[in-house]
């Protein structure tokens, strides 16, 4: 049985270790609604740049984009490109676990594929694994910005045009509520025209032709790239915003299994103290008796 020492000492250590996952709670919570109020500042112009493109589709029917599948239909990808985004650390629960678990899964499915990774946690367990990882970008995964989201655009958007690759996925973690966060995978390219076809309801606004300048194509090529690099700089900030908030949830469990297990250790202090007090009690007393008994 451990003695009261070694009890104070364990209560002394868990209120420490207590303190740490209070204040990285804290720091998380402040992270996490930092990083959506940025998200909440650009999502209205990717919003309305979505508009715009369903827009473009009522007015031409006709558009060949390296972007789009044709309007026949779409054509079985051969070589794949898969963004893997993962945290730099761990304590966040199955957070990076999640990820790597479908991008695992996802990959094995095909035979040509390349790996881009964000994030250290991801680069460290797929260089273990001997896992070929095309490109690792070295920056933080705690601070997603638009110009690292464009960085990274570019860097696929070269692989693709180029035809290196045939289709471009996003796997991610979104945040669906305080309490939920689910793994993502999206195509980012190429775009099925049909998923920007608005319903005839919607259409009263959206039957106008418009005059594209120089051409439809240079228009749909710009547009398309700050559109593409908004997808990335959202999944980004989806998936730092997931990560902050499965580090609360991590942390907000070890807070109280630290104070369960104060509130045992209390009680099995006390306990081995009375115990003690008890022990000191009877041997006083038994040495009291023997002297009696001795006169």
């Amino acid at each position: 049985m451990p003695t009261t020492k070694e009890i104070k000492n364990r209560i002394s250590s868990v209120k420490s270790t207590q303190k740490i996952t209070n204040a990285m709670y804290l720091i998380s919570s402040t992270k996490m609604r930092k990083a959506k109020e940025e998200l909440d500042k650009t999502r209205p112009y990717f919003e309305l740049q979505e508009k715009e493109i369903k827009r473009i589709f009522q007015s031409e029917e006709v558009i060949n984009s390296i972007y789009f599948y044709p309007k026949s239909g779409r054509k079985p990808a051969e070589r794949y490109a898969y963004l893997v985004i993962t945290a730099d650390k761990g304590l966040a629960g199955a957070y990076n676990h999640n990820v790597i678990k479908m991008a695992e899964a996802e990959m094995a499915k095909h035979k040509r594929t390349k790996l881009y990774v964000v994030g250290e946690y991801g680069r460290r367990y797929f260089t273990k694994h001997n896992v070929p990882i095309e490109q690792s970008f070295l920056y933080t995964a705690q601070n997603p910005t638009f110009s690292r989201a464009r960085e990274i655009c570019s860097i696929l958007l070269e692989e693709y045009e180029a035809k290196r690759i045939d289709e471009i996925r996003v796997i991610y973690s979104d945040m669906e509520n305080e309490l939920l966060s689910t793994v993502k995978m999206f195509r980012l390219l190429p775009f099925d025209r049909k998923e920007y076809l608005t319903p005839r309801a919607e259409k009263n606004d959206m039957d106008l032709h418009y005059e594209f300048y120089p051409d439809i194509h240079s228009v749909i090529n710009s547009v398309m790239k700050g559109y593409i690099a908004g997808f990335i700089y959202g999944a980004l900030v989806d998936s730092f915003s997931a990560e902050q908030n499965a580090r609360m949830n991590a942390m907000n469990s070890a807070n109280k299994n630290a104070a369960e297990l104060l509130d045992n250790l209390g009680v099995q202090y006390n306990r081995v103290r009375q115990a003690a007090i008890t022990q000191e009690i009877t041997e006083v007393s038994a040495g009291a008796k023997a002297l009696r008994d001795t006169n």
